[in-house]
């Protein structure tokens, strides 16, 4: 498959390719181009060439040509279902739900498409004043390979439906699903040059989109290490920027808890997408009094979960997307018994049988009795590991949660509106759900604090984040 520049399919520059590979067999699905300084800098060029164009066409008609895209993806939905599991591994059912997920955010913002402009301003005795929003012009986006789909449509959704144009780069594992998906937008009538491609190396291609300065806009979403290399950069050309990093995110399960209701949360938000999702349960703090009796059910609840390619029937949790993070889940799993931090409950090992043999499988794990310096509880563990630790109280609660550089999201289970209330104040997260773990819908701004990043995604308030806001002062 080839990059997408100016509206049509291109080679690199290099004529190099990456091969893109299914995390499950292990066996060879596409090969794309590897890209260049060079490819980057035309798809710059593609892009800022048709932005005065599209700036110019009403949001009216922008909202039109993305609607029509949302309606091609929800009747493409299967078929895109399918390349999104091959290449990323995870179960087709969570695979038709991220495609659906993009065709809403589409549509979501398509409803915001008259919501955008300036506002008059009375001045006593000196006259008036009034604002105009303007888009800002060529904006760029790297995304990772985790939620592939939804996150594009995070990205562009906004920028394009304020009239900016955008250059985007896919991650390196999973770029099949986004070159489709901007072919359809194309097929929906978006302009040449409004939406491209560029497949590549971070290195190599991010770096020079980010430094590019025609570029105008980052929005980067990805490793905190990665994230503060690109604000970095985007620093000297004094572009905005939009990053959307790590998390370690805590669940919070009080003693009043609905023990069967969290049970079910934290089953899905620790192993829903493998446990490579930016918000998922990566911590667990559950109170003394009850701590028996969750661990027992969700023992049994990760012992059900059924392990294997997503695209076969009745698959809970397919495998992990790529070596990397394969092996840094065994070497962290292995280091809790070495080091005796945590007793490993059930999982904690690749699966058996031929099949796990040629994937990027690793069994859903639980790990209890975790000590404070286990990497489990200070890193962010993108995997399908679960540590759970036993606290007495809501205030140790907070406060364990709270000792971490990250600040993403974070949850607590209660009945109780007061613990509630305290949990909400005092977690430092930038999103946080009671009673509930993971949901993020297109109408709630998302994004975190500390080393989780700066600014934030969806809702009406990403709008501004891609325009430029202009005063205008008269004197009567």
């Amino acid at each position: 498959m080839k990059m997408q520049i100016g509206g049509k399919a291109v080679e690199a520059c290099s004529h190099e390719f990456s091969d893109i590979i299914n995390p499950a067999t292990g066996e060879l699905i596409d090969r794309v181009p590897r890209g260049t300084e060079e490819d980057a800098e035309m798809a710059v060029e593609a892009a800022w060439s048709a932005f005065s164009d599209w700036a110019s066409t009403s949001p009216q008609q922008r909202a039109g040509i993305l609607y029509r895209a949302a309606g091609i993806v929800r009747e493409r939905k299967d078929e895109l279902a399918v390349l999104l599991t091959r290449e990323q591994g995870k179960p087709l059912t969570e695979a038709k739900n991220e495609i659906e997920g993009f065709a809403n955010v589409l549509e979501y913002y398509c409803g915001l498409a008259s919501s955008f402009h300036g506002g008059f301003i009375p001045i006593h005795q000196s006259g008036y004043a009034f604002t105009v929003k303007k888009p800002l012009g060529v904006c760029s986006a790297i995304i990772p390979w985790n939620m592939p789909a939804l996150i594009m449509a995070w990205k562009i959704s906004p920028a394009l439906i304020t009239g900016n144009t955008l250059v985007l780069k896919p991650a390196s594992s999973t770029p099949l699903t986004n070159l489709t998906l901007s072919s359809i937008l194309s097929e929906a009538g978006l302009p040449a040059g409004v939406l491209n491609i560029v497949t590549g190396p971070g290195e190599v291609v991010g770096e020079s989109l980010i430094k590019n300065r025609k570029v105008k806009r980052i929005s980067f979403t990805g490793e905190t290490g990665t994230g503060k290399r690109v604000a970095e950069l985007a620093a000297s050309g004094m572009k905005k920027v939009t990053l959307e990093l790590g998390g370690s995110d805590p669940m919070l399960v009080c003693d009043d808890a609905n023990l069967e209701a969290a049970v079910a949360g934290a089953l899905r938000g620790r192993f829903y997408n493998c446990g490579q999702t930016c918000t998922a349960v990566k911590r667990l703090f559950v109170f003394e009094s009850v701590a028996d009796e969750f661990i027992k059910k969700l023992e049994a609840g990760i012992r059900n979960l059924r392990v294997g390619n997503g695209l076969h029937e009745n698959v809970d949790m397919g495998p992990l997307n790529n070596r990397r993070q394969w092996e840094y889940i065994k070497e962290l799993v292995a280091e809790v018994e070495e080091k005796e931090e945590g007793r490993i409950v059930t999982g904690g090992r690749v699966p058996e049988g031929g099949d796990y043999s040629k994937g990027y499988f690793f069994g859903p794990t639980l790990v209890v009795d975790v000590s404070e310096e286990s990497r489990l509880l200070n890193e962010e563990v993108f995997g399908p590991v679960l540590p759970v630790v036993r606290v007495k109280d809501l205030d140790e609660a907070i406060e364990k949660a709270n000792n971490t550089c990250y600040g993403l999201g974070a949850s607590i289970w209660t009945k109780n509106i007061d613990r509630a209330r305290i949990g909400c104040e005092r977690l430092n997260a930038g999103i946080i759900w009671l009673n509930q773990h993971l949901k993020v819908a297109p109408e709630v701004p998302f994004g975190g604090t500390r080393d989780s990043g700066i600014g934030k995604e969806n809702g009406p308030d990403a709008l501004s984040e891609y325009l430029e806001l202009k005063t205008v002062m008269l004197k009567t």
